[in-house]
């Protein structure tokens, strides 16, 4: 079994469609093994997007990410990345299917309701840095 982390997005929580969105990962079949709500700190994003911390865009999307306190959570399945990352649809809600989250309820690259880890090691990566050991539950 694959562990996934998704962030309901701070564009996601002002729409109030986190049900709709935990809704859809639970028909979808996945498995909620640990889920909270969480401010995501100044530190928290350095950490996550260290990748992207030189780059012109940087300060917009962090002030974004802490917008308002986020829906953090881990799911688990068989392929659960894919899986994922199949029912929210491509970064680019424009681009991505009328039927995924992303294509329900998003705007654009980065008003795109969800955040969800693209690799397992990247999941893990998430999961470690947003949870203690004793918040996820399988």
């Amino acid at each position: 079994m694959e562990k996934t982390v998704v962030l309901i997005k701070p564009d996601g929580m002002k729409k109030k469609i986190v049900g709709k969105i935990i809704d859809r990962f639970e028909r979808e079949g996945l498995e909620f093994i640990g889920l909270k709500l969480i401010n995501l700190t100044q530190e928290i994003l350095d950490t996550w997007y260290v990748h992207h911390k030189d780059k012109p865009f940087f300060q917009d999307l962090s002030h974004f990410m802490k917008e308002t306190p986020v829906v953090a959570m881990v799911l688990k399945s068989e392929n659960a990345v894919n899986r994922v990352r199949s029912v929210i649809g491509p970064t680019d809600s424009q681009k991505a299917p009328p039927d995924s989250i992303r294509g329900q309820h998003g705007e654009d690259v980065q008003r795109n309701v969800v955040h969800a880890s693209d690799a397992p090691e990247r999941a893990e990566f998430e999961i470690k840095l947003l949870f203690k050991s004793s918040e996820i539950y399988g």
